[in-house]
């Protein structure tokens, strides 16, 4: 069959424009031998898959009846001449004698080791409840792998499970009104329900595997374990997560919705219970160990934390607006005005400068063929996210356009100080949206010369319940909305079409990450408050789907291997 493009994802390299796509890893079976990689293998587009791997045998000098197995390991489509795009290659083979990789030329080939992750095995008796508050990426992985080593965790999630969580969501969007407990924010799933349903990370950890493996067996495409920059799409991931949390009851674990933590019991700096509501009803717990994966948007929790002296300190992150543009637009600057007959999967980009004001501005979260979503979590308050489906194929793209801030932009020496910035930045942009939960929105053009808008050009807005006209300005403080004009100027110079006066803003996007980190020490646990495991993106100590499932990971082998002492 012919190599399948549109299952590729891209990166633009910032130092030009270079773009390039990758396949990650071939799936490698428990059985297999330590396979052999041939690299730099030349592909044309639409070749067939079986041509490709006969050459990169023949270059490494492996007849193709040593092989047990064999398949494309990684691609990258390298696009720096228009006029000759093709792909490279590297094939990844196993033989059936180990003995015959001696035989095989040694240019362009490498080993490989099999990334296994090996879960902890209690042999001791499981006692003691476990309380887990939150059923986002961390919180599900932490259940998972404590219900699959014999525990049976109660996890407690504040949304709703993810069929009702998603109608409360859509009459939000159609213009109802926002349930503050159940939304893009919180609920099964966490805020990664409603995304790209993004699986790349930075994250080396072979405990990435696990999670990955996990969602292809609840139901995602098998693609995400070979892609170097994976996506399950919103649409996908929904009914995945709702097969985790059938798999972590069915081993004995429990998950109550629509309940939250509110208060944890102490006795001489040890966790000896939790007050949780539900409804108006309020129950307590008993507990020694609470894994607290709340999430970046829980304020109330994190009030409730620094009211009872959890240390906590105040943490940089990122706040501006999403810059949304016609997909073509990105295609054409990736590839060439040739992409659209070479059908190639829709481009995406990651760019990044830093200023001579000293401020770093950067794109996130970039959703190829997507939306830009209502994600408030408070009322009165005006919050922007990204979003795409599986398939990706929306007329418009957007991201996250960042820019960096730091405590002393804050205004104040308290813990939570970044919070209430993040407060007072969505609630001008919810008046000057006109309420209703209209977003402010303004044509780059416009924004660049400091007006307000009057009219979209070729690009219209996907955000739903609807936008405003309007001039960010008048929402944002000047330092983030200079730092926004410089930052746009520069990457519009290395993604032609980026600074397009008919590109739009909207306003905004300041839940990018946690404004506050939850202190833990080598044992995972609060060193104020032992028994307490800050987990996951809340926290502070993650950065999207993937690190989040496998900072919940070690919380529970640590919280598995504190049992077993």
């Amino acid at each position: 069959m012919p190599f399948n493009p549109l299952i590729i994802q891209n990166r633009l390299f910032t130092s030009g424009i270079y773009a390039i796509m990758y396949l990650n890893i071939y799936k490698i079976t428990e059985e297999s031998e330590m396979p052999l990689i041939i690299n730099n293998i030349r592909g044309e587009l639409g070749e067939e898959t079986g041509s490709v791997i006969k050459r990169a045998l023949k270059r490494a000098g492996i007849s193709e009846y040593l092989t047990v197995k064999t398949g494309i390991y990684k691609t990258s489509l390298d696009a720096r001449k228009r006029g000759d795009i093709h792909f490279v290659h590297s094939v990844y083979a196993e033989l059936y004698d180990s003995g015959m990789e001696l035989c095989v030329n040694e240019k362009d080939v490498k080993r490989i080791e099999k990334s296994v992750f090996n879960p902890v095995i209690s042999g001791k008796k499981k006692n003691g409840r476990i309380v887990i508050a939150g059923f986002g990426p961390a919180g599900m992985f932490c259940g998972l792998v404590l219900a699959e080593n014999g525990y049976k965790p109660l996890i407690l999630e504040r949304g709703e499970d993810a069929d009702r969580r998603i109608d409360s969501v859509k009459r939000y969007w159609s213009g109802g009104e926002l349930n503050a407990e159940s939304n893009v924010q919180f609920g099964e799933g966490g805020a990664g329900t409603f995304s790209d349903g993004k699986l790349n990370t930075g994250t080396k950890d072979t405990r990435a595997r696990k999670v990955l493996e996990e969602f292809v067996e609840n139901g995602a495409t098998e693609d995400i374990l070979y892609l170097a920059k994976p996506h399950i799409g919103t649409d996908k991931l929904r009914p995945t997560i709702k097969n985790i949390r059938k798999k972590i009851i069915s081993l004995g674990g429990e998950v109550f919705f629509e309940t939250k933590l509110t208060k944890i019991l102490t006795k001489d700096n040890t966790v000896i219970g939790a007050e949780v509501q539900h409804g108006e009803s309020t129950e307590i717990i008993e507990t020694n160990d609470i894994i607290l994966a709340i999430g970046h948007s829980a304020r109330d929790t994190f009030e409730m934390l620094d009211k009872n002296g959890i240390l906590m300190e105040a943490k940089s992150f990122s706040v501006g607006a999403r810059i949304e543009h016609l997909q073509k637009t990105t295609d054409i600057a990736q590839f060439g005005a040739e992409s659209q007959k070479l059908k190639l999967p829709p481009a995406d980009y990651k760019l990044a400068v830093h200023l001579k004001n000293g401020r770093g501005v950067y794109t996130f979260c970039m959703c190829p063929g997507g939306f830009v979503v209502a994600a408030a979590s408070e009322e009165n308050r005006l919050v922007t996210n990204g979003m795409s489906l599986y398939d990706r194929s929306n007329v418009n793209s957007n991201s996250a356009l960042l820019v960096g801030i730091s405590p002393k932009d804050f205004g104040s020496d308290n813990v939570l100080a970044g919070m209430e910035l993040q407060r007072k930045l969505e609630s001008s942009a919810f008046k000057l949206g006109g309420g209703g939960y209209k977003a402010p929105c303004q044509r780059v053009g416009d924004f660049l010369n400091r007006t307000k808008s009057t009219a979209f050009g070729e690009v219209l807005p996907t955000y739903k319940p609807s936008v405003t006209l309007s001039n960010l300005d008048n929402c944002l403080p000047d330092f983030i909305t200079e730092s926004m004009r410089d930052g746009i100027l520069e990457m519009g110079k290395r993604l032609k079409g980026f600074a397009s006066n008919d590109a739009l803003l909207t306003a905004v996007e300041s839940r990018s990450s946690s404004p506050v980190r939850i202190m833990r020490d080598d044992t995972l646990q609060s060193p104020t408050l032992r028994g307490l495991y800050p987990c996951g993106e809340g926290a502070g100590y993650a950065g999207g789907i993937i690190s989040a499932a496998v900072d919940g990971i070690k919380c529970a082998e640590m919280l598995i291997s504190k049992k077993q002492q």
